[in-house]
């Protein structure tokens, strides 16, 4: 029996291992901060300080459109993956909508590269593509990688990226995590692994500009992931502030801003606090949309998210931001609604800005 006993503990330690050099192998595990490749032409001009600066950030949800209710949209839905055709549907309907406002800055949130449900496409390249003549300068940056995850509705690869597009040069890239979702140690490791993808655009006089891109966790009252990642954006824009350096920050928070918690009813309002993490932002620097914006008497314009909810019938509530620099001056602002319900899940916060003037 005592052998009997060693062998099968031995068994057991050996399928142990097999299962852990496995998951390793198959999941991504990035360092805390890694330089990234951008692509960026010679010609591609520089900032000038005092210039006007018009910036774009949207979450285009893989390219799916509205037509489905997926299976982590909610408990109810069914969808696992939209067609190829409904891809390249949005695919047109994001060049279109970013060829016509032309900002010289693009944030994009949630394109996939390499994912079994978008048909391993990588968006990223297709969208640039369709805009080589207006950005010269991209860089991008992984939040969600695996070759394989064993949730049934996926049961394949995963590979999601936050891409930066710029009409301006762009001297370097770099990617720092945010803290991950908490959970046990097997299944962190094919959850996403959220990020700030941080742009380092050269000044004519010297300078730099750091744009950053970023997509946090999802609403989860449970846990505290939300609170940590904007700690840890917090002190990314403080440090950059104390250094003297102009910033601007796009990205889908998926956090609320002040005033709209009380108006979602109390199924949508479920996963979120009534006290807003993102307030360690807005206390300190400003904000598109502002806290009167989105919860003032216009607060209808200010709505960036739609979710995929059959019991919805438009846009609800404000997820996605614009902060920036005290140094850099807001000039106007707004949320693109009209021609864009039917493309994504969230609707694109487009802003214009004066960079700081040459001391």
């Amino acid at each position: 029996m005592t052998r009997l006993l060693r062998y099968t503990l031995l068994g057991l330690l050996i399928v142990i291992g097999l299962i852990t050099v496995m998951i390793y192998s198959l999941t991504w595990r990035p360092d805390a901060k890694e330089v990234l490749p951008v692509s960026c032409s010679a010609q591609a001009p520089s900032l000038v300080p005092g210039q006007a600066l018009k910036v774009m950030t949207w979450n285009v949800q893989y390219l799916a459109g509205k037509r489905y209710v997926f299976w982590n949209d909610l408990a109810a839905g069914t969808d696992e993956r939209p067609t190829a055709e409904d891809m390249a549907f949005s695919l047109d309907e994001v060049a279109r909508v970013i060829r016509d406002e032309q900002p010289d800055i693009v944030l994009l949130q949630e394109l996939d590269d390499g994912a079994k449900a978008s048909d391993y496409q990588h968006q990223f390249k297709l969208l640039q593509e369709r805009l080589a003549d207006l950005y010269p300068c991209g860089t991008s940056a992984f939040d969600w990688k695996a070759d394989f995850v064993p949730n049934p509705h996926i049961f394949g690869s995963v590979g999601r990226q936050l891409a930066t597009l710029s009409r301006y040069q762009i001297e370097h890239a770099e990617r720092l995590q945010l803290p991950i979702t908490s959970g046990n140690p097997l299944s962190r490791q094919f959850k996403p692994r959220d990020a700030l993808l941080v742009s380092y655009l050269p000044l004519s006089d010297g300078g730099q500009i750091a744009v950053l891109n970023t997509h946090l966790d999802r609403a989860n009252r449970a846990d505290n992931t939300l609170q940590n990642q904007v700690n840890a954006v917090a002190r990314t824009l403080d440090k950059l502030e104390s250094r003297g350096t102009p910033w601007l920050i796009g990205g889908d928070f998926n956090l609320l801003p002040l005033g709209q918690y009380r108006r979602l009813s109390d199924a949508q309002r479920a996963p979120y606090s009534a006290d807003s993490p993102l307030h360690l932002l807005w206390d300190k620097y400003p904000m598109i949309p502002t806290n009167n914006e989105a919860s003032g008497i216009d607060r209808e314009r200010w709505l960036t998210h739609y979710p995929n909810d059959p019991g919805l019938n438009g846009p609800d509530r404000t997820v996605d931001y614009l902060f920036y620099s005290p140094r850099i001056k807001r000039v106007e602002a707004m949320v693109r609604q009209d021609d864009t319900l039917r493309i994504s899940d969230h609707l694109p916060v487009i802003a214009r800005f004066l960079l700081p003037a040459a001391p």
